[in-house]
């Protein structure tokens, strides 16, 4: 299910509260704990990632580890008592997973449930906790993609002519496979980045307005930045 463009898994269960998923597996009483892709947009592209270690106890909303970006730093909480089992190293070597991959690459730890509580009862079906999450996502002012992207540019108040160059400036430095946020609030950026993105050969993933800013994404698909001409 998507809402307000932010995707959100029918088959998992939701601690909106704590910005947490959770998939359980009745056999064998184990909860896989991860965060909602909001909370990744909330704090920008991730730079570190600390989790508790395997076999120590946690209570319901405490910490199972801390995430940190260059404009945030928050506790992950665990929705039930349980004890960690197992923890997804690869998030200590690439924090971006839970960005990109929140639901997938990027879950955090698995727990064998210890008790029944008020945390397991709590847990809703996005379908029955829909409201609240359109709620969190607009008090948050998130704007979520389909693509999370790996740089931002803040042009507002530049023309867009400059705002270009200095996208061109960057992608010439990026990878391929890279992905831009642009904002920008020139009144003709949609319109020209249609035609940036057909003269130069790169993606424009999407394109929306948010009031008077634009936001668009933009992926490097190319190596080389063909010359974008204003007046063709």
């Amino acid at each position: 299910m998507k809402i307000s463009h932010c995707d959100f898994p029918e088959d998992l269960l939701y601690d909106a509260e704590n910005f947490v998923w959770c998939k359980t597996n009745t056999e064998s009483g184990m909860m896989t704990i991860g965060i909602i892709n909001c909370l990744g947009y909330i704090s920008g592209k991730l730079s570190n990632i600390n989790l508790k270690p395997i076999g120590i106890t946690v209570e319901r909303g405490k910490s199972i580890g801390t995430i940190e970006s260059s404009r945030y730093f928050g506790v992950v909480r665990s929705p039930v008592s349980g004890k960690i089992i197992e923890i997804n190293s690869s998030l200590s070597q690439l924090p971006e997973l839970a960005n990109k991959y929140p639901y997938t690459q990027g879950w955090f730890a698995r727990l064998k449930v210890t008790k029944i509580d008020e945390g397991i009862k709590s847990l809703k079906n996005i379908k029955s906790c829909s409201d609240e999450i359109a709620a969190l996502i607009q008090r948050h002012h998130i704007i979520c993609f389909d693509a999370f992207p790996d740089f931002e540019l803040f042009e507002i108040g530049v023309e867009c002519a400059a705002t270009l160059a200095k996208l061109d400036e960057l992608l010439e430095k990026i990878a391929v496979g890279s992905v831009v946020h642009l904002v920008s609030d020139d009144p003709t950026a949609d319109l020209e980045m249609i035609r940036w993105s057909e003269q130069t050969g790169q993606s424009l993933l999407d394109s929306r307005r948010e009031g008077n800013l634009f936001h668009f994404t933009v992926k490097k698909t190319q190596g080389e930045i063909a010359e974008y001409d204003l007046n063709r």
